[in-house]
């Protein structure tokens, strides 16, 4: 474990281009009525790129294209999003279609297809209008970049774009990583709708890179949930370009904690904000746990806490109901002793050696009445810890899903 003091790795104000080499646009080409809804990474060289998917059965076109490229070369040139259409289940017409959007940003940008990551969310079950995206990626070439146009351009429900940037020193040398994603509704992951971009100019080895990514999307963003629904369309996508010139960067480098830190804190502030943006959501609500058997064990219950239904709608009633928290940590497939088990709020034990515990209702429900709550369990069990991130369910979340493509 890393020691990191203070100073080791900042958090700065910054967007997905950022780090040196990079840059992000966004357009609107009329899929939708009047928000931007196509967006492109462009990395001034070759990036090493890793990425992670849905394992919904069902995976859209996009994805199916991304992964056969990404196999081939290991690294990116550029990555081109739209929103409102997520060509899935679209068939032979969709894959054709993700085919001919690969082209038509090679073709812009002056490189080979298999150099460029193609992504897409929105409806499932529409076929794109491909004219307008390929009228779209030619008018990108003279867009302006920065100005989080490209984050606005890759939402769908999302009420905020969500970006990060950190910077850290490795050998000398500046390196920055930086983050932008979507994500509001259907968010279940392995993986769930969402879509998350990094960028980083440190030079990195493709396979660590990999390693890396897969190791850190288990406990960020396949420990968030909204609504227990899985996606088809998901991806988390890292590009690092080098254009930091430091050492190449692998597991055996000596600061390669250092750089793997800093890449889980990017993901993590993603995650995060996907959560805290559920759709119809007030709250961010974080379950913490500690004492189980293993961190495999304590992700499990953890995410079992914050994907409860009965305790989202606790939360947004402002209702210390603990039982709902029992109850979400009783089904959850991982070893429980009830006496062990302790279950705190707001500083508050309510719940311990298989018993109520005296607690203030007053305090309980001043704590719940704020925008973020931390759920704390003590399963006594080892030495196994983990957290997990959803939001409550609210009036609103039906209200936006009855209504979704009307």
């Amino acid at each position: 474990m890393i020691e990191l003091n203070e100073k080791s790795i900042v958090k700065i104000n910054g967007d997905v281009s950022s780090p040196k080499g990079f840059e992000a646009k966004g357009i609107h080409i009329g899929l939708r009525y009047s928000k931007k809804d196509l967006g492109l990474i462009v990395s001034e060289v070759p990036a090493a790129s890793a990425a992670v998917y849905t394992q919904s059965h069902f995976q859209a076109a996009p994805l199916q294209v991304t992964q056969k490229s990404l196999k081939k070369t290991g690294q990116l040139k550029g990555v081109i999003v739209n929103s409102a259409i997520a060509n899935a289940c679209t068939g032979e017409q969709g894959l054709k279609d993700a085919y001919e959007m690969q082209a038509a940003c090679a073709d812009m940008l002056g490189v080979e297809p298999d150099y460029i990551a193609v992504s897409s969310t929105g409806v499932i079950g529409e076929c794109l209008d491909m004219d307008k995206i390929k009228k779209g990626i030619t008018q990108l070439k003279e867009a302006k970049a920065g100005n989080g146009h490209f984050e606005e351009a890759i939402l769908t429900t999302d009420t905020v774009i969500k970006n990060t940037t950190y910077t850290l020193t490795i050998n000398g040398k500046e390196i920055l990583i930086s983050g932008a994603a979507k994500g509001s509704g259907m968010i279940h992951p392995n993986m769930a709708t969402m879509l998350g971009f990094v960028t980083t100019d440190a030079n990195v080895e493709q396979e660590a890179l990999q390693n890396a990514l897969r190791d850190i999307t288990d406990v960020t963003f396949n420990q968030i949930t909204v609504d227990g629904e899985t996606s088809t369309n998901d991806m988390v996508l890292v590009m690092a370009n080098g254009m930091a010139e430091n050492e190449v960067l692998n597991e055996e480098h000596p600061e390669w904690p250092l750089f793997k830190e800093g890449l889980k804190l990017a993901c993590e502030d993603l995650a995060k904000e996907i959560a805290r943006d559920g759709e119809g959501a007030t709250k961010l609500i974080e379950a913490q746990v500690a004492g189980a058997k293993n961190h495999l064990e304590a992700g499990i219950i953890a995410k079992k806490i914050v994907g409860s239904s009965l305790v989202k709608t606790a939360v947004y009633g402002t209702d210390a109901n603990w039982g709902r928290i029992i109850g979400a940590i009783g089904h959850s497939a991982a070893s429980v002793t009830p006496q062990e088990v302790e279950v705190y709020l707001g500083g508050q034990c309510l719940f311990k050696h298989n018993e109520p515990q005296p607690f203030s209702e007053e305090e309980a429900k001043a704590y719940l009445e704020q925008d973020e709550i931390t759920i704390l369990i003590q399963m006594n069990e080892g030495n196994g810890e983990a957290a997990a991130w959803g939001c409550d369910l609210t009036y609103d979340y039906v209200k936006i899903n009855a209504s979704y493509r009307t």
